[in-house]
């Protein structure tokens, strides 16, 4: 039996209200032992604390995601900290830098960003990082932390950038992107990089595999990910299991 590990899924989603039990059940049967779920607004904590409590398979994150600038509310960054102390998550997350779109408030986002940053200092928490058209100031902010390391999720920058990631100790997150064949960068780049640094993410319910957009994405889709990066990397499914989960569990100490 395989001992995997989804590092990144809303499994608190509504999309996931009426099958949540029976996903979990599967995943089980099929290997997959540990989800981890990131936080992406203050209102949904509580939801996803329950969810947590309610099961060993899940691993509860904390954090601000920076594309919902407009319903974190004046006093997040006291809540996070709050929170961090009263529900003791494994790691402070989905948090990040998101300059996609060209007319965000990149301020606002810096601000939120190094503010949650200084929790994760505070108690020595790992990071899961959002970062789209953002890798160099995320970067630069990250190298004046002193933060155990973290994870940069569905990872899309260059060798260079993932180099950078590395010497900060962080792993880089891939899912439903890598199975795409258009992807081509992205499968070179996962193939060249050294299996200690990947992690396997499904993002769930978003970032559908190909041959299923449109559809609900789901963290049973972690072998599909697993067999295309072993067929890539030309080295075996188990081994790749192995490595990925155990930079999981050595991450987040779980």
């Amino acid at each position: 039996m395989l001992h995997l590990i989804d590092s990144h899924c809303h499994l608190d989603f509504r999309e996931f209200d009426t099958d949540r039990d029976t996903i979990l059940q599967n995943c089980l049967q099929s290997g997959i032992e540990k989800i981890v779920i990131p936080g992406v607004t203050v209102s949904s904590w509580q939801k996803q604390v329950k969810l947590c409590q309610s099961s060993p398979m899940l691993s509860l994150v904390l954090g601000c995601h920076p594309m919902f600038m407009d319903e974190h509310p004046d006093d997040a960054v006291q809540l996070l900290d709050d929170a961090v102390q009263q529900y003791k998550p494994i790691a402070i997350g989905e948090i990040g830098l998101d300059f996609y779109v060209s007319n965000v408030d990149m301020a606002a986002q810096l601000s939120l960003f190094d503010a949650q940053l200084d929790i994760a200092v505070k108690y020595a928490l790992p990071v899961i990082l959002h970062v789209r058209k953002a890798h160099d100031e995320v970067l630069k902010l990250l190298r004046q932390k002193q933060l155990p390391g973290g994870i940069v999720h569905a990872f899309s920058g260059s060798a260079q950038q993932a180099e950078q990631y590395r010497k900060l100790n962080f792993l880089l997150g891939i899912g439903g992107a890598l199975t795409y064949p258009r992807a081509q960068r992205l499968q070179r780049l996962f193939t060249e990089l050294p299996l200690s640094q990947i992690v396997l993410e499904t993002d769930a319910p978003d970032m559908p595999l190909c041959g299923h957009q449109g559809e609900r994405n789901s963290p049973e889709n972690i072998p599909v990910i697993l067999e295309k990066l072993s067929q890539l990397r030309g080295e075996s499914i188990a081994h790749i299991a192995e490595i990925t989960s155990a930079n999981c569990r050595q991450l987040f100490n779980i």
